[in-house]
């Protein structure tokens, strides 16, 4: 087994021999002048030889420290060096995101040539998928959750503050139903995504009867409700997050302005061991940029 001398006496001894000072070591790493003269005083006695030559006012190395001195900077410079390569390294190459369907479609994807041009060195390999046990496996590097914001293990960042609004196609604000008051809704078939009970909150928000709401087909994912949404097929419950590339492109309207506030969000999670690799940390970076400059276009 290969016995190294204490690496941090080693660190102490190479910045007090670069600076000829214990006190400018100490504050490049951050510690006492006392520590470094008590790590290069034990690093002596490891070796059984002198390093250093105590002047009142000055620092000087023997030819021992001297040699070694030479010699470990070569190690550190290399040690620098490898460091960034694997750095760099880690900046670049394929980055693997897991995410639910609607997400992915109505949000993430059209964003994505806005992240290719800001990081062209990084390919993003995207996997949808509906189930989240609250750990990722071995080929994922990064995902997006929905939930409370505590996975075990899971470095997790709120993407959005999220409410759910009613919507609809202009369509039906042409047809024989009014749309004049929140009441007007039970005269018409209401969308549901998985989330079903969501309509009977949003109509407790407005003061109607919670047991209403409870007519209306269920669809799988948020985005085939907020399609049938815009075919006229019925009224949906949508994520302002999610909905508003269809309300911009007038598909869809925000009927009334009650909005009803999501105690759950989208968050970005990676592994808080990997938090700060490169290519995860520059796409986090990324993502939680674009997700600051559009709620400040909100405002």
């Amino acid at each position: 087994m290969r016995k190294l001398p204490p690496l941090n006496a080693l660190k102490a001894f190479e910045a007090a021999a670069r600076h000829l000072s214990f006190t400018r070591a100490a504050d490049e790493l951050y510690v006492t002048q006392a520590a470094v003269s008590h790590q290069v005083k034990g690093l002596e006695e490891y070796l059984g030889v002198q390093l250093f030559l105590r002047r009142n006012r000055s620092l000087l190395l023997t030819p021992e420290g001297q040699t070694y001195f030479l010699e470990l900077k070569e190690i550190f410079d290399h040690i620098v060096q490898a460091t960034e390569r694997v750095k760099f390294a880690s900046q670049r190459g394929s980055l693997t995101i897991s995410l639910p369907p609607s997400f992915a479609i109505l949000w993430f994807v059209p964003r994505l040539s806005r992240f290719r041009e800001a990081c062209p060195d990084i390919d993003v390999r995207i996997r949808a998928v509906d189930e989240v046990d609250g750990s990722l496996t071995d080929d994922v590097d990064v995902a997006i959750y929905y939930g409370s914001g505590k996975w075990p293990g899971l470095k997790a960042y709120k993407l959005h503050n999220e409410f759910l609004l009613p919507v609809c196609s202009p369509l039906l604000l042409t047809g024989t139903k009014p749309l004049r008051e929140p009441r007007d809704l039970l005269n018409h078939t209401l969308l549901h995504d998985e989330t079903r009970n969501a309509w009977k909150d949003w109509f407790k928000l407005v003061g109607i009867d919670k047991d209403k709401g409870d007519n209306g087909p269920i669809f799988s994912h948020s985005n085939l409700a907020l399609k049938a949404a815009v075919h006229g097929q019925g009224i949906a419950l949508a994520n302002n997050v999610l909905v508003k590339p269809e309300i911009d492109a007038g598909h869809l309207i925000q009927i009334f302005p009650e909005a009803l506030p999501r105690q759950k969000s989208f968050y970005l999670v990676c592994r808080d061991s990997q938090s700060e690799v490169g290519k995860i940390a520059t796409f986090r970076n990324w993502l939680l940029q674009v997700v600051e400059e559009e709620e400040d276009s909100y405002e």
